[in-house]
């Protein structure tokens, strides 16, 4: 009798399972869980991976714009791909702000990844999602860690240019101004220093340093926490004026490999943004963070990985808050 009871249970839930594959479209519990598509989009991360694997292998610093593209998005409002929307009607895109606008990119591959997806499984997976696990994965083609992106965000229908101007952490500012906006998110000195190490790859515009190089304080003076040796290097591509749009390595020893020279570059006065060098000069906690990090490279990997989970979790929409976008620039009719 309880064979046949079992055989009749085993039946029961494959009929149900279509149901349960419909229903984890929708985040019904509202907490985020890596498991989330195994039902509803199987093979959402092996396509998201495999579109993103192409892009870095076009151009290495695409892995830096894409871990950026998740950073910029969950500090203005959550990770809700607000980031993502062009401008529409009364609708003014976060990539007009001033820490986004000729500066963040990426956004093609993006569409990639939504278009591929959306062949795969039709409104499914959600443009936060795919800058979740698209940052993921360029950290590990890059070398870095790898971690359990967990899943089951949904996209928001609307932006916001003044929270991008004003939540995100800005090149030049103090090192309490960045502290403030980290925990303002919920994370805390670990997470400002570890997800820092992010600039372990990536570039940056000489218009984001140039203060440094010949006026930091409005005394026409050079940063005199900036290597001065290095500094006359920078002058070189980076002029009092002109050449805005120039580009440089955030980390010169290993530009395109995620590894902890970033830190070791700090402890040697080298760090090319004011935001990466407060982090030795302004609090003795977060130098000491700095120190260990340089020191044991898989110290800074299980710290980046677990404080990128942390600020992938910020104000999620989840259940039937927000939509499923069919494309990530626009919100569906």
């Amino acid at each position: 009798m309880a064979k046949v009871l079992s055989f009749f249970m085993v039946l029961s839930l494959l009929a149900f399972a279509p149901i349960l594959c419909l229903s984890s479209k929708t985040n019904y519990y509202g907490y985020l869980y890596p498991q989330f598509y195994d039902w509803s989009c199987p093979n959402a991360k092996e396509i998201v991976k495999s579109v993103v694997a192409k892009a870095v292998a076009r151009e290495a610093r695409m892995a830096a714009s894409l871990l950026r593209l998740h950073f910029h998005d969950c500090f203005v409002k959550g990770c809700d791909a607000s980031l993502l929307l062009d401008s529409s009607g009364t609708l003014i895109s976060e990539k007009l702000s001033n820490t986004n606008r000729n500066s963040a990119r990426g956004f093609e591959v993006i569409d990639e990844i939504k278009s591929a997806l959306e062949k795969e499984c039709p409104q499914t997976v959600s443009c936060a999602d795919i800058l979740a696990l698209a940052a993921r994965d360029s950290t590990v083609l890059a070398g870095g860690p790898t971690w359990e992106v967990p899943l089951g965000r949904r996209d928001s229908r609307d932006a916001s240019l003044s929270g991008s101007n004003n939540n995100i952490p800005a090149p030049n500012n103090t090192f309490n101004t960045i502290l403030t906006k980290f925990k303002l998110k919920g994370l805390d000195l670990v997470d400002f220093v570890a997800l820092s190490g992010g600039h372990t790859i990536g570039n940056a515009r000489c218009t984001s340093f140039r203060q440094r190089l010949y006026n930091q304080s409005g005394n026409n003076l050079p940063d005199y926490t900036l290597d001065q040796s290095y500094a006359a290097q920078l002058r070189t591509r980076c002029p009092q004026s002109g050449g805005d749009q120039n580009l440089f390595f955030l980390d010169f020893v290993s530009p395109t490999k995620f590894d902890n020279n970033y830190f070791k570059n700090l402890l040697a006065s080298k760090g090319l943004l004011n935001s990466d060098q407060v982090l030795v000069t302004k609090n003795p906690a977060s130098l000491e963070l700095v120190k260990l990090y340089a020191e044991n490279n898989e110290i800074f990997f299980e710290h980046f990985a677990n404080s990128i989970v942390k600020m992938g979790n910020i104000s999620p929409l989840t259940g039937y808050k927000g939509e499923i976008r069919k494309n990530c620039r626009v919100m569906n009719s």
